[in-house]
Protein backbone atom coordinates (compact mmCIF):
# COMPACT_ATOMS: atom_id res chain seq x y z
CA UNK A 1 0.00 0.00 0.00
CA UNK A 2 1.01 3.62 -0.99
CA UNK A 3 1.48 5.93 2.04
CA UNK A 4 -1.20 9.13 1.82
CA UNK A 5 -0.04 11.92 2.74
CA UNK A 6 -2.22 15.04 3.27
CA UNK A 7 -4.63 16.22 5.47
CA UNK A 8 -8.03 15.22 6.41
CA UNK A 9 -11.30 17.21 6.14
CA UNK A 10 -11.48 17.17 10.15
CA UNK A 11 -8.23 18.21 10.32
CA UNK A 12 -8.84 21.47 8.39
CA UNK A 13 -12.26 22.02 9.73
CA UNK A 14 -9.81 22.61 12.94
CA UNK A 15 -7.90 24.53 11.49
CA UNK A 16 -10.33 27.00 10.32
CA UNK A 17 -11.89 27.37 13.65
CA UNK A 18 -8.93 27.94 15.14
CA UNK A 19 -7.75 30.52 12.65
CA UNK A 20 -11.80 32.21 13.28
CA UNK A 21 -11.56 31.91 17.04
CA UNK A 22 -7.89 34.03 16.70
CA UNK A 23 -9.12 36.95 14.44
CA UNK A 24 -11.53 37.41 16.10
CA UNK A 25 -10.31 37.90 19.72
CA UNK A 26 -7.74 40.33 17.33
CA UNK A 27 -10.57 42.25 16.16
CA UNK A 28 -12.50 42.85 19.41
CA UNK A 29 -8.96 43.91 20.97
CA UNK A 30 -8.07 46.12 18.39
CA UNK A 31 -11.72 47.70 18.41
CA UNK A 32 -11.55 48.34 21.84
CA UNK A 33 -8.16 50.28 21.78
CA UNK A 34 -9.60 52.00 18.52
CA UNK A 35 -13.05 53.12 20.13
CA UNK A 36 -11.48 54.77 23.11
CA UNK A 37 -8.68 56.61 21.49
CA UNK A 38 -11.21 58.00 18.86
CA UNK A 39 -13.56 59.21 21.17
CA UNK A 40 -11.10 60.85 23.12
CA UNK A 41 -9.51 62.49 20.08
CA UNK A 42 -12.89 63.56 18.75
CA UNK A 43 -13.48 65.55 22.08
CA UNK A 44 -10.41 67.18 22.07
CA UNK A 45 -11.46 68.07 18.15
CA UNK A 46 -14.64 69.35 19.45
CA UNK A 47 -13.54 71.26 21.91
CA UNK A 48 -10.42 72.79 19.97
CA UNK A 49 -13.35 73.60 17.56
CA UNK A 50 -15.23 75.53 19.80
CA UNK A 51 -12.17 77.44 21.10
CA UNK A 52 -11.53 78.64 17.54
CA UNK A 53 -14.76 79.50 16.60
CA UNK A 54 -14.34 81.96 19.73
CA UNK A 55 -11.00 83.45 19.22
CA UNK A 56 -12.20 84.50 15.66
CA UNK A 57 -14.94 86.26 16.92
CA UNK A 58 -13.27 87.73 19.40
CA UNK A 59 -9.50 88.48 17.09
CA UNK A 60 -11.96 90.23 15.09
CA UNK A 61 -13.66 92.78 17.56
CA UNK A 62 -10.51 93.83 19.24
CA UNK A 63 -8.87 94.26 16.30
CA UNK A 64 -11.25 96.98 15.10
CA UNK A 65 -9.68 100.41 14.93
CA UNK A 66 -10.56 103.13 18.39
CA UNK A 67 -12.42 99.94 20.06
CA UNK A 68 -12.92 101.01 23.65
CA UNK A 69 -14.04 98.54 26.66
CA UNK A 70 -17.20 100.07 28.39
CA UNK A 71 -17.24 97.49 31.31
CA UNK A 72 -16.18 94.07 32.30
CA UNK A 73 -17.50 92.56 35.15
CA UNK A 74 -16.71 88.56 36.91
CA UNK A 75 -18.59 87.71 39.55
CA UNK A 76 -17.32 84.18 40.62
CA UNK A 77 -19.54 82.56 37.47
CA UNK A 78 -20.56 84.64 35.01
CA UNK A 79 -18.16 87.25 33.07
CA UNK A 80 -18.72 89.57 30.79
CA UNK A 81 -17.17 92.43 28.53
CA UNK A 82 -19.20 95.21 26.72
CA UNK A 83 -17.38 97.35 23.90
CA UNK A 84 -18.40 100.63 22.98
CA UNK A 85 -19.70 99.42 19.61
CA UNK A 86 -22.67 97.90 21.61
CA UNK A 87 -20.80 94.23 21.13
CA UNK A 88 -21.33 92.12 24.71
CA UNK A 89 -19.39 88.57 24.99
CA UNK A 90 -20.87 86.72 28.28
CA UNK A 91 -20.31 83.93 29.72
CA UNK A 92 -22.84 81.26 31.43
CA UNK A 93 -21.49 78.83 33.57
CA UNK A 94 -24.78 77.69 34.04
CA UNK A 95 -25.40 77.10 30.15
CA UNK A 96 -21.44 76.02 29.77
CA UNK A 97 -21.63 78.40 26.86
CA UNK A 98 -20.09 81.77 25.47
CA UNK A 99 -22.44 84.26 23.76
CA UNK A 100 -21.74 87.35 21.49
CA UNK A 101 -25.18 89.82 22.04
CA UNK A 102 -27.34 86.90 22.25
CA UNK A 103 -26.02 84.20 19.77
CA UNK A 104 -23.96 81.72 21.45
CA UNK A 105 -21.01 81.16 19.68
CA UNK A 106 -18.89 78.22 21.85
CA UNK A 107 -20.51 75.54 23.66
CA UNK A 108 -19.39 72.82 26.19
CA UNK A 109 -17.19 75.25 27.83
CA UNK A 110 -16.32 74.93 31.63
CA UNK A 111 -14.98 78.65 32.54
CA UNK A 112 -13.90 81.54 30.58
CA UNK A 113 -12.67 84.74 31.91
CA UNK A 114 -12.33 87.71 30.73
CA UNK A 115 -10.11 90.66 32.30
CA UNK A 116 -9.51 94.20 31.61
CA UNK A 117 -5.97 95.93 32.33
CA UNK A 118 -3.83 98.49 31.30
CA UNK A 119 0.10 97.48 30.80
CA UNK A 120 2.97 99.47 29.74
CA UNK A 121 0.47 101.72 28.62
CA UNK A 122 -1.38 99.60 26.33
CA UNK A 123 -5.22 98.59 26.89
CA UNK A 124 -5.22 94.74 27.31
CA UNK A 125 -7.51 92.08 27.51
CA UNK A 126 -6.90 88.46 28.76
CA UNK A 127 -8.84 85.96 28.39
CA UNK A 128 -8.73 82.62 30.44
CA UNK A 129 -10.77 79.45 28.22
CA UNK A 130 -11.06 76.28 29.63
CA UNK A 131 -12.86 73.85 27.91
CA UNK A 132 -12.51 70.02 29.23
CA UNK A 133 -8.66 69.02 29.14
CA UNK A 134 -8.24 72.41 26.41
CA UNK A 135 -6.88 75.49 28.72
CA UNK A 136 -6.03 78.51 26.82
CA UNK A 137 -4.81 81.91 28.34
CA UNK A 138 -4.87 84.48 25.55
CA UNK A 139 -4.10 88.11 25.68
CA UNK A 140 -5.25 90.80 23.13
CA UNK A 141 -3.48 94.30 22.52
CA UNK A 142 -6.77 96.79 21.81
CA UNK A 143 -5.95 99.06 18.42
CA UNK A 144 -5.78 103.01 20.45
Amino acid sequence: MKSQSGITLVSLTIYVIGVTIVVAIVAVVSNYFYSNNANSSYENVDLAAEYVKFNSFFSDEVNHENIKVLECNYDGENNYIVFDNGVQYTFIKENKAVYRNQAKIARQIDNCKFTYKIKNGKNVIEVNFEAGSLSRNATYTLKN
